[in-house]
């Protein structure tokens, strides 16, 4: 029986993306379309479901894959959520904001873990599953999106996700130290994007700034 000759262009393909992989740090996500110029539309993803196949990269959900880091004890180790959809976002050219358990669980108002997480965008809409957790891009106005501090932008997120009626105290001291933290005039633009009883709290946390601004 005749054996069957190697097929070049595979392997060609195949050494050219983990090569191309390889040149990057662990823990990196990639795109079959970080790899066109390596082959064809087909070609790429045939190497990607063999790279994978051969734990030489992880699968992670349609169309995304990690060079993973590997612990001696905890095995293959995974990127954050948050890191994941960033990279989602990138190849998009989308902008994304963490709102709802994800911007509570950020500012440390919650320890709470959510298994769906949702983020705000200027792109197109989905949800990913990525093992267990799923990744949600929710579509919202340019206003949503355009808060200019981290802080004082996830404060808004939070306080949405809390609600008027349910800030506890011991959260509003929280915010309040949070946002000391964040530049005034920041502050002041994005309590313009927010609902008028969430500007009163960010307002409320940069009272003795204001005081003096006016001072001075």
């Amino acid at each position: 029986m005749t054996a069957r000759p190697k097929d070049k262009t595979r392997n060609t393909t195949d050494k050219r993306i983990l090569d191309k992989i390889k040149n990057h740090k662990r823990g990196k996500v990639f795109f079959p379309e970080d790899f066109i110029d390596t082959g064809s539309v087909d070609a790429i993803r045939q190497a990607l479901h063999r790279l994978a196949k051969d734990d030489l990269i992880v699968h992670l959900a349609h169309g995304i894959y990690l060079y993973p880091k590997q612990d001696k004890e905890l095995g293959t180790l995974y990127p954050p959520v948050e890191e994941i959809a960033k990279a989602i976002a990138k190849r998009d050219k989308a902008r994304i904001f963490p709102t709802g358990l994800q911007a509570l669980n950020k500012l440390g108002l919650s320890t709470q873990v959510p298994l769906k997480v949702v983020f705000l965008t200027d792109g197109a809409p989905r949800s990913i599953q990525i093992g267990k957790r799923t990744i949600k891009f929710k579509k919202t106005t340019p206003k949503n999106l355009s808060a200019e501090g981290e802080i004082s932008g996830l404060v808004i997120q939070a306080l949405r996700e809390i609600g008027k009626d349910n800030v506890t105290n011991e959260q509003l001291a929280r915010i309040h130290k949070l946002l000391q933290k964040e530049d005034l005039q920041k502050v002041l633009d994005d309590a313009c994007l927010a609902p008028a009883w969430i500007a009163k709290i960010m307002l409320a946390a940069k009272k003795a700034e204001l005081n003096y601004e006016k001072i001075l």
